[in-house]
């Protein structure tokens, strides 16, 4: 379950080239199960309509501190009891001064003050207006107000030319807001727990430029990642070069090889509560790698490799095990659930998670995934063809269920 699920949030808007990205932030929020309501200043909404917004959220935008739809409440009292969590993006130069000095003279700025929740503020605006003392007085005065703000990025401005003070894109909005609440949340089902993630599919170095892998993309693995965050947990990712984005408030390491991932994950196991391995572990290394490119020679009809198996690291821990619950990973073509209860048994693993990759939209590349679950003297639960967040969210589940 998200930490967005069934929050009230209210987002104030306020008036500049970069509101209109206030929709793709509430839009994000919204599917993460939150409900969002909307508060606009006059100047917002010159540039985007407040139907816009009402129409997006599917409840009322306040704009006119005057227009009662309900006689029997205050309209900026009523939004601000309602609200969970309040985030003003994007926050201009002007409202983070009466902010400051808690001047109320709209709709927008009288809820912010009655708020008593949680306050969160995205700065954006021009960057000699950011760069100004009575603009940082004002923002650092937010904060020793207990307001949490995020600094604005540098990039072009609507101006033409290039500085600091653009608004952040939503996505890294969104991440901050999640591991602001993240950090005050003490009721998720994995805070406290320190979770150790692998990801991604290593390489076995044949010469400088080539290697032996497979096709692993890391994307169920930064899925766990990610969704075990959400849930609270304190979370290492363990992971080969992939394409994806690294999940924010996630300590990141990066390796190559199996003998790489193995080290990596022995340094941290002692102090892991949950173990997911879904990085896909190359079986076999070339017994002898070269310094140089391997070049064809003339009359050369072929190449032999000789190669040799890689540490089995999921063996290798279980000797080591104490308190911690330790998840697999089998992907397989055939004989899905024969190949995978034997994995289960010899690695003495507390949970397998087995696909047939041999199927359309299963395991490798792909958004998608269908797995089995397998724990010991359990019968093997099957799940649907769903996307690779559902999946994730289903094993953390199931291993919550288990005692993790």
């Amino acid at each position: 379950m998200s930490i967005w699920q069934d929050r009230h949030v209210t987002v104030v808007v306020s008036g500049g080239i970069a509101s209109y990205k206030a929709i793709y932030l509430i839009r994000q929020l919204m599917k993460q199960g939150a409900t969002v309501r909307v508060a606009m200043t006059p100047h917002a909404a010159e540039f985007v309509t407040p139907l816009t917004f009402q129409t997006l959220t599917q409840q009322p935008v306040v704009c006119d501190e005057f227009t009662l739809q309900d006689p029997q409440h205050v309209v900026h009292v009523e939004l601000a009891d309602w609200t969970d969590s309040l985030i003003v993006v994007p926050a201009t130069a002007n409202i983070i001064a009466k902010m400051a000095v808690g001047l109320a003279d709209d709709a927008a700025t009288t809820t912010i003050l009655a708020t008593t929740a949680p306050k969160y503020v995205v700065p954006a605006m021009n960057s000699h207006m950011y760069a100004n003392p009575a603009t940082q007085r004002n923002l650092a005065q937010l904060t020793a107000d207990g307001m949490h703000v995020l600094t604005p990025a540098t990039g072009m401005l609507a101006e033409g030319y290039a500085g600091q003070g653009r608004l952040p894109e939503p996505d890294v909005i969104y991440d901050w807001l999640t591991q602001q609440h993240l950090l005050q949340a003490t009721d998720l089902p994995l805070h406290g727990k320190r979770v150790l993630v692998t990801a991604g599919g290593t390489r076995e170095m044949l010469d400088p430029v080539r290697y032996i892998s497979n096709r692993s993309s890391g994307k169920m693995g930064y899925a766990v990642a990610r969704v075990a965050r959400e849930l609270g947990a304190k979370v290492t990712l363990i992971s080969t070069p992939t394409a994806l984005t690294k999940p924010a408030g996630v300590t990141y390491t990066e390796v190559t090889s199996a003998a790489d991932l193995a080290k990596a994950v022995k340094a941290d196991f002692e102090e892991t509560d949950l173990l997911v391995m879904a990085a896909a572990v190359s079986d076999f290394k070339p017994t002898h790698a070269v310094d140089q490119k391997i070049k064809k020679q003339p009359g050369q009809t072929g190449l032999t490799l000789e190669l040799a198996e890689t540490e089995d690291i999921l063996k290798t821990l279980a000797p080591l095990k104490t308190h911690q619950f330790v998840v697999g990973f089998a992907a397989e073509t055939q004989h899905l659930i024969e190949n995978a209860e034997k994995k289960l048994a010899a690695k003495k693993l507390d949970m397998l998670v087995a696909n047939d990759v041999s199927k359309p939209g299963v395991g490798f590349n792909g958004d998608t995934n269908q797995v089995t679950l397998l724990t010991p003297n359990s019968t093997p639960m099957t799940t649907n063809l769903l996307s690779k967040t559902e999946i994730a969210q289903t094993i953390l589940k199931a291993a919550i269920e288990r005692g993790v």
